[in-house]
């Protein structure tokens, strides 16, 4: 009996750290994003982003194939399953951002594009900071405040995309319009994403303690 029960902790474990490890993965790319817009010439990044998000698509694959494995999970399985999908849509989001400024030829990051990202990583810091958190709450609040700060950061992201719409429709080229569009789009949908990561820990936090 005592075996199992170690087995199980372990087990607990070990999904948490791979939900650790999948956020880490979101920071990164976030991170390496910012550093494609400062200079759309550097191909390595376009090349780092690409393998990230085939890494973090690896471990979303893990998470799912452990919580069918597990019969006593950490947290609500849906919870987890709630968070590693929402995590990996970051990654795909911001993959598909650096995509997309390579498939449209963009040869100048768009106006708003830099401060965007640069928001997007400090929203999936606050999301990797919430994961690392769900082993042990220890502060309910401090959580709550981490949540909320996620929330902060994706309005600042919607006043930028509301800017560059607005800016970006008194253009009268359509073809870059169309073009830029997109690219903002992605960039708030990603942003979005960390808000709905953001609400499953609350949920988790309001449940739990």
């Amino acid at each position: 009996m005592g075996q199992w029960l170690s087995w199980v902790k372990s087990n607990e474990k070990k999904l948490l750290k791979i939900l650790d490890d999948l956020a880490k993965k979101a920071v990164e790319t976030s991170e390496e994003l910012v550093v494609l817009l400062s200079d759309l010439k550097n191909e390595n990044s376009l090349k780092k982003i690409r393998a990230l998000e085939k890494e973090a698509d690896e471990l979303t694959r893990d998470i799912f194939s452990e919580l069918n494995k597990t019969f006593i999970t950490p947290l609500d399985r849906e919870d987890m399953q709630r968070i590693a999908s929402k995590i990996d849509d970051v990654i795909d989001f911001t993959d598909g951002i650096a995509a997309r400024i390579y498939s449209y030829r963009i040869s100048e990051p768009p106006k708003y594009s830099l401060e965007m990202a640069k928001e997007l990583v400090k929203a999936t810091k606050e999301v990797q900071y919430m994961v690392s958190k769900l082993q042990r709450i220890k502060n309910p609040q401090d959580m709550i405040d981490h949540c909320r700060n996620t929330s902060d950061i994706e309005h600042k992201v919607d006043d930028l995309y509301r800017d560059a719409m607005k800016e970006l429709f008194m253009s009268t080229d359509a073809i870059h319009i169309i073009k830029l569009k997109d690219i903002y789009e992605t960039m708030e949908t990603a942003s979005d994403r960390c808000v709905d990561v953001a609400d499953v820990i609350e949920d988790i936090v309001l449940k739990y303690t």
